[in-house]
């Protein structure tokens, strides 16, 4: 909205009036504008959920301190994308297709993620929203993403960024089998089913990674930075071309929407940190696990999401490698085993005294501390990231 007006200014020639025209400018803008948002409305938002007495109903799974958490109010995330989308409206290009595409993920997985919070809350129904609604949602948001790049004519393209390669670029028409227009429909479907997981598995490693207070922000915080300087880097012509990566016109601006996106995070954990005060709920993780699966589709970078988003993908592995030795040892020994003595993964450094394949750590460790130390992987893990550009 600023912006746009900015626009208008910039023929009146007077000092000041091409300064919106900088991503620069305008991406410190929107990350500063969602910190205060957050800041000035969380508490009054965190003093309205005590009031309604609408807070987390927790199970006893046996965690240190985690009953102390009963009550504490949720859905948190109305805050994070309430800021996110304020700023963005404010500072980005609204007629730019990846801001448009990032907005409508953050709407769409917000209300889905809202739905499901809902029906816990206020409908105190601990189930929740069944999962299969939830997979449908992120399937149709990652086809209605996937078909919009197909056809766009900007970035009608199946190509994208692989690591460590000194070619670095992988043509997903590759995969696909026949000649004329049967391979050119086949690589097409590929690549949008490509889309459609990458955008689910980033939406519910971010929901399972959501178990303890600060992690999913501040993970997700580190891994929206490195998506900025990717983008920024994608979007200008001048270091795509240095660093031998795709250069994706307009992709830049995807960088005032990160900026947004951190800034928002920045600010929720000045509430989310432990001991935490509210919680993001579903409204936030399952956003903000989209955006950053649709960011990196969008920015040809989705293949590096197995190094940058690895503590998603660990969370995610060791909830179904979990289940699945739990119901092959159930079948055959009569009793389902573990491998972890609790997953996701991030709770097997708080339990002890169960019996699992993985031992280690004898004693539980403190929440914080594993918090802080996921933190530290996930930024070995950017900078990992952000290197497999030079190193090929």
């Amino acid at each position: 909205m600023i912006y746009h007006i900015f626009e208008h200014f910039q023929y009146l020639d007077f000092p000041g009036s091409g300064i919106m025209q900088y991503i620069s400018v305008r991406s410190i803008l929107a990350s500063i504008t969602a910190i205060v948002l957050i800041l000035c409305f969380g508490k009054k938002f965190i003093k309205y959920m005590q009031r309604k007495q609408l807070g987390e109903e927790i199970r006893d799974l046996g965690l240190e301190g985690q009953l102390a958490k009963k009550g504490t109010p949720t859905m948190g995330g109305v805050l994070i994308l309430g800021a996110i989308l304020i700023a963005v409206l404010l500072f980005g290009d609204l007629t730019n297709m990846y801001i448009q595409l990032l907005l409508i993920t953050l709407v769409w997985l917000g209300c889905l993620g809202f739905t499901d919070d809902y029906i816990k809350v206020f409908r105190k129904n601990k189930e929740g929203m069944p999962g299969k609604y939830k997979i449908v949602g992120q399937v149709i948001l990652g086809l209605a993403v996937g078909i919009t790049i197909c056809v766009h004519e900007d970035t009608i393209s199946t190509l994208t960024t692989i690591p460590f390669v000194k070619d670095n670029e992988f043509d997903y028409a590759w995969l696909a089998l026949g000649s004329g227009k049967t391979k050119e429909l086949l690589q097409v479907v590929i690549y949008i089913l490509v889309i459609i997981f990458i955008i689910t598995a980033v939406s519910n490693g971010t929901n399972l990674t959501d178990g303890m207070d600060g992690l999913a922000a501040g993970v997700t915080a580190i891994v929206g930075a490195v998506l900025g300087i990717l983008a920024y880097f994608s979007g200008n012509v001048i270091y795509a071309e240095y660093l031998n990566i795709m250069y994706i016109p307009d992709s830049g601006e995807i960088v005032v929407y990160m900026s947004a996106l951190i800034g928002a995070l920045l600010g929720f954990l000045w509430y989310n940190s432990y001991p935490a005060q509210v919680f993001m709920g579903d409204t936030g993780s399952l956003a903000l696990g989209g955006i950053i699966g649709v960011a990196a589709v969008l920015i040809r970078k989705e293949l590096l999401l197995p190094i940058l988003c690895g503590i998603f993908l660990a969370e995610s592995l060791s909830v179904i490698i979990q289940r699945l030795y739990f119901k092959y040892t159930k079948k055959k020994y009569g009793e389902g085993r573990r491998v972890f003595k609790m997953s996701p993964l991030h709770h097997h450094f708080q339990k002890e005294g169960v019996p699992a394949l993985i031992k280690k750590p004898a004693r539980a460790i403190p929440e914080a501390k594993i918090v802080m130390r996921f933190w530290l992987i996930s930024i070995i893990l950017a900078i990992l990231t952000i290197i497999t550009l030079k190193i090929r």
